[in-house]
């Protein structure tokens, strides 16, 4: 793919007419594009369905809950000092360090990509979002250069402006994020910047980018949504492939990924913010379903991520690895292969059942 120009559209200047999911896509684009310039999920998806009135209930408990303290296990982070040198003594090796959240540093073929940066307080604009009960392993401000920075969707617990705003080199830092996302980044000082559609794909001294549709949804205001889009990743390079889920509920799309893009020696699958499951279903995996999800595509090695970060959703803050575990020996995986990670740890990726 192209690097991104900014471009003006009829949807960029008005807020697109509500149509319904089952209305044919725009004419000679793919299901996910609507007529109205919006984006859907894949075909077999769960819906979004929950009533107004229960919405409200939800996000008036998570306004009161969010914020509350968390008793965190004393070896759920490593200290920046040990993360950063844990880190260093890889010397480069293909190696995956979580950040917390859905961020990570991956280093694939002498590239290091950070996933979704989401690596200061507040999950939100202005300090009026949930607020993480853990710092990141590394600040950014701390982290090493940067040459990929890939970056799922828009919700502000995957993507922070102020993270963004403390990375350094950004006329280096080559984006790849979906469609429409691209202006956002050029704005804030950024470059290099790709737009991908589903399956479309790009590459950079060895190491390509396939993004891949999953089952979620985006929005920065109240009045964006789903204008920009969603996608998880196919990364390749070097003998190594790995998943990056992203967002997702489950769907019917991963059998799909599985047969097309499968299979991937290592998956970064989603295991919390799925409580209450009435209003979650359809935006974020149970940590079953997450095991599922590795199952369809194939993967050898799963890495739970988006959990122990910060408080989004209702179930205890430290069940999902617990449950996660739990579905993957049922399952058939190995310990080794089941992956809970401490923020800040850094891990080789060597050949999943090779030992780590």
């Amino acid at each position: 793919m192209d690097q991104y120009a900014p471009r003006t559209s009829r949807f960029d200047r008005m807020r697109p007419r509500r149509i319904p999911e089952d209305v044919a896509a725009a004419p000679g684009r793919p299901a996910h594009h609507m007529p109205n310039g919006l984006f859907r999920n894949p075909p077999g998806s769960p819906q979004r369905d929950v009533d107004m009135r229960t919405m409200l209930r939800f996000l008036a408990r998570m306004a009161r809950n969010s914020r509350a303290k968390v008793i965190t296990p004393q070896d759920h982070v490593v200290p920046e000092r040990r993360a950063i040198a844990g880190l260093r003594v890889l010397n480069g090796a293909d190696s995956l360090t979580w950040l917390g959240h859905a961020a990570f540093l991956i280093r694939i073929a002498g590239k290091t990509i950070l996933t979704d940066p989401y690596l200061s307080d507040y999950a939100g604009p202005s300090r009026l979002g949930p607020k993480r009960f853990v710092k990141s392993g590394i600040a950014a401000q701390n982290l090493p250069q940067i040459d990929i920075l890939l970056v799922s969707h828009n919700h502000y617990d995957h993507l922070d402006e102020v993270t963004l705003r403390h990375l350094p080199h950004k006329d280096q830092i080559q984006v790849v994020a979906p469609l429409r996302l691209g202006e956002f980044f050029l704005r804030r000082g950024f470059q290099r910047v790709v737009e991908l559609d589903w399956e479309q794909h790009y590459s950079l001294d060895g190491v390509t980018l396939t993004a891949l549709p999953v089952v979620h949804w985006s929005r920065r205001n109240t009045s964006d949504t789903n204008r920009t889009l969603w996608a998880g990743f196919s990364i390749r390079g070097a003998g190594q492939h790995v998943f990056f889920g992203g967002d997702s509920a489950y769907g019917q799309v991963f059998k799909q990924i599985g047969e097309r893009h499968g299979p991937f020696d290592t998956a970064l699958l989603g295991i919390g913010g799925y409580a209450p499951e009435t209003i979650m279903h359809a935006s974020h995996a149970t940590p079953e379903q997450a095991v599922q999800i590795g199952r369809d595509i194939g993967a050898r090695r799963l890495v739970g991520m988006h959990w122990g970060t910060v408080i989004l959703t209702e179930e205890p803050p430290f069940e999902p690895p617990l449950r996660f575990i739990a579905s993957g020996r049922a399952h058939g995986y190995a310990d080794q292969d089941l992956w809970v990670m401490k923020i800040g740890e850094s891990r080789l990726l060597l050949p999943a059942n090779a030992g780590n």
